[in-house]
């Protein structure tokens, strides 16, 4: 019973801080105070996007990945990637079921597809490695490999945020407008007969038509939007990690250039906290006026806080009876974790840029945070006996 007591406080702790800063921006964005009004948090969001969030990523990334890392971890990208993946398709489930507006499709897939990979691992694994009794042996070692694992989940998840999850949304919150036909249009007498115009669509080969819906489809997707800032960052990240005589020039405590890194570090902390102060904000005109149906929020949360960890369990559980994952408890559990968190404060940022579902936004982040220190109780519990 104290165990659980514990590990609730425990879980509590990442989510309190949230709500705590979510509060101070609501606060700040109230008409009274006004520091933090529209315009200020679309310049914030501007600089989380473009500094912050690149820097965050970038500096976590170059830190924790090696050759060597890379390969005992080979797996955990396919599991992030399965994440979003299965979170998606419950998103889209989600969609058809309670049928929101839709410019709110977006924010619905992304809430469900992406998972806060960075300051919930980042606090609930060290406390979890302080049980000297715990299944992770050695608190010291447990700390030192579970901020490894969980430095990697966080970089790989941004890499996926701003990927696939940013651009799925985008896609998404892109809705067609529906024009009426005016009355000039439908007077018009055509130029073509019907006979003339089906000759020449028989005309037109396969190949002309694929071409068409290329075109139609890269418009669509806008493919220079894949390569966000984060995205570019990560990439220098990588290459900085993968070659060593970089990596020495400018990663550790005696590097010669380590001063770069703890600069880039130092930025990148502030990404959290001014994402959740966008929140915060926005969460006003939420709370004044949001076309968020009830059920949509319910659906976010049970596909979040049900359906993705039990998809989590089976995917885990059956990698390490197929031998593709090692028998480290420690590893398995931050696999697990990866499919039981609250959504990434980053939907927030994104929202802010597409200027769609703000508000709602906001809505969904206040109940899905509300619920998560009952969620991160029982799922890391349930998870911790069964790596045990």
């Amino acid at each position: 019973m104290l165990k659980l007591l514990h590990l609730f406080i425990t879980s509590s702790k990442p989510v309190v801080e949230i709500l705590l800063i979510t509060s101070v921006g609501l606060y700040m964005a109230l008409d009274g105070v006004n520091l933090l009004g529209p315009d200020a948090r679309k310049y914030l969001n501007d600089i989380v996007f473009y500094v912050f969030n690149p820097s965050l990523v970038g500096s976590r990334l170059a830190d924790s990945v090696t050759y060597d890392s890379l390969v005992k971890m080979w797996f955990m990208p396919i599991n992030l990637l399965l994440t979003f993946i299965i979170g998606s398709l419950l998103g889209w489930i989600v969609i058809l079921i309670t049928k929101p507006p839709s410019h709110l499709r977006g924010l619905i897939v992304g809430c469900c597809a992406a998972g806060n990979l960075g300051n919930m691992p980042l606090i609930i694994i060290p406390a979890v490695c302080k049980d000297k009794g715990g299944p992770f042996g050695d608190p010291e070692n447990c700390n030192k490999y579970g901020m490894g694992y969980v430095a990697l989940s966080m970089a790989m998840g941004s890499v996926y945020i701003w990927t696939y999850v940013y651009n799925l949304m985008r896609v998404l919150s892109n809705s067609p407008i529906e024009t009426q036909p005016s009355i000039e249009s439908n007077c018009k007498v055509p130029l073509i007969s019907s006979r003339e115009e089906e000759e020449d669509n028989h005309k037109v080969g396969r190949w002309d038509r694929f071409k068409r819906r290329m075109v139609s489809l890269s418009e669509k997707v806008n493919l220079s939007t894949i390569f966000a800032p984060t995205t570019i960052a990560a990439i220098i990240a990588l290459v900085i990690g993968l070659i060593n005589p970089v990596r020495e020039l400018i990663i550790g405590n005696v590097a010669p250039l380590g001063v770069l890194q703890d600069s880039v570090t130092l930025v990148g902390d502030g990404a959290i906290p001014a994402t959740t102060l966008i929140i915060g904000g926005n969460l006003l005109k939420g709370m004044r006026s949001s076309g968020m149906k009830r059920s949509s929020i319910v659906g976010v949360l049970v596909a979040r806080y049900i359906l993705l960890p039990i998809s989590g369990v089976l995917i885990v559980r059956g990698a390490y009876k197929l031998d593709l994952i090692t028998s480290e408890p420690l590893y398995q559990f931050v696999l697990l974790i990866q499919y039981s968190v609250p959504p990434a404060m980053s939907l927030g940022t994104i929202t802010q840029l597409f200027g769609a579902g703000e508000s709602e936004c906001s809505v969904i982040m206040l109940w899905a945070y509300g619920l998560a220190s009952v969620s991160l109780t029982a799922w890391p519990t349930f998870f911790m006996w069964l790596v045990a």
